[in-house]
């Protein structure tokens, strides 16, 4: 006798399963348009959300999540500067965390990866901001003094608290989120 695949592995859940994850970032992101906060801390959450399908479904599907995900909120989304953070960064890197962690076992060579990879990001998306979005560049600045040096380096303290953050989640979703939703089905 043929043994039945358990409903998370069926075809029609994961479809669903990433299409309700691609909208639940969609919708962290759309609210990143009422809320001054939630341009940096709305794009990070949206991100972890990737998790649950590298997990469930692997790199893949995630790639396909966040694709939909990144087009719908440029098209939704009334927070540009948001959406382009979550494109060029937050949106790919639980995913490119999971193969780096898993293909690179030299510590310092990974972070050095991981660490080149959010700086290009973090460059690309500051001259995306002010030459495609618009973004005066007087938005980057403090009491009148250009800060974009002081925020990268601030932006790669986060950036390591955000890397240690992600493991947190990965743990919490595996111990306690997964079982809670999907019960006697894994």
């Amino acid at each position: 006798m043929k043994k039945s695949k358990s409903i998370i592995q069926k075809p029609a859940f994961r479809i669903a399963f990433c299409s309700v994850t691609a909208a639940v970032e969609v919708v962290f992101l759309f609210i990143a348009g009422f809320s001054g906060v939630g341009t940096y801390a709305l794009p990070c959450f949206a991100g972890l959300i990737t998790i649950a399908v590298v997990i469930e479904y692997k790199c893949k599907w995630a790639l396909g999540v966040y694709a939909v995900a990144a087009v719908l909120t440029f098209l939704l989304s009334g927070n540009k500067e948001a959406a382009l953070m979550f494109t060029a960064f937050f949106g790919y890197y639980p995913i490119l965390k999971n193969v780096l962690d898993r293909h690179i076992k030299n510590v310092v060579v990974r972070w050095i990866v991981k660490f080149a990879v959010f700086n290009a990001a973090a460059v690309g998306s500051f001259y995306a901001a002010i030459y495609l979005l618009s973004i005066p560049a007087s938005e980057f600045s403090l009491f009148g003094v250009y800060l974009p040096l002081v925020f990268l380096l601030a932006g790669n303290v986060f950036f390591l608290i955000y890397d240690i953050a992600v493991n947190v989640f990965v743990k919490f979703y595996v111990q306690k989120l997964r079982p809670a939703m999907f019960g006697r089905y894994i």
